[in-house]
C-alpha cells in the first residue's frame, strides 16, 4: 500500500467514524439500499455513462475523481436530497462529500480489484459484506494497516 492510499484510508476511516460527519451512516445506506448492492450500484455508473470512473475505484490502480453534479446524476437528485434530509446538510454538502466519499470506500470494499460475490440471500450478504468493509476502514485508523 503506498503512502497515499494509506493517508486515503485513514481519511475515510475518520470521516465513517466522526460523528462531526452527519452523513457517514448515510453513505453506507447508499449502497446498502441499492438494488443490488454494492454491485447495483457499480451497474448504476455503467449505466449513467460513468463505467470507466467507477471501474477505477473497483480496480487495484489510481481512483478517479468524481463532482457532486456526477454523483447527483447517477443517484438522482432526490435520493441525494434524501440523503441530505438524513444527514441535517443541504443537498449541495452531501453530494459533495459522496465526491469524496464513494472513490475510497468502494475502493476498500473492492480488495484485489474485484466486487466481492457473496453467498446467500441478496439482504443479509450485502449487509455483512459492507460491515466486513467498515469494520476494515474503521481499522485503518487504528493501526494505518488493514492487516
Amino acid at each position: 500500500m503506498s503512502f497515499l492510499e494509506d493517508m486515503a484510508g485513514k481519511e475515510l476511516s475518520g470521516m465513517l467514524a466522526s460523528s462531526s460527519n452527519p452523513l457517514a451512516s448515510t453513505v453506507m445506506q447508499v449502497i446498502n439500499n441499492q438494488p443490488g448492492g454494492l454491485s447495483g450500484l457499480v451497474q448504476q455508473f455503467h449505466d449513467k455513462g460513468l463505467g470507466s470512473l467507477v471501474s477505477s475505484w473497483v480496480g487495484t490502480g489510481q481512483n478517479l475523481p468524481i463532482s457532486a453534479d456526477q454523483i447527483q446524476h447517477v443517484l438522482g437528485s432526490e435520493q441525494v436530497k434524501e440523503l441530505a434530509a438524513k444527514a441535517g446538510i443541504s443537498p449541495d454538502i452531501a453530494s459533495s462529500h459522496l465526491a469524496q466519499l464513494l472513490p475510497m470506500l468502494i475502493d476498500h470494499l473492492t480488495p484485489g480489484g474485484q466486487i466481492p460475490q457473496a453467498a446467500g440471500a441478496p439482504s443479509s450478504s450485502a449487509s455483512s459484506m459492507l460491515e466486513a468493509g467498515l469494520d476494515m476502514l474503521k481499522g485503518f485508523g487504528k493501526t494505518g494497516t488493514n492487516g
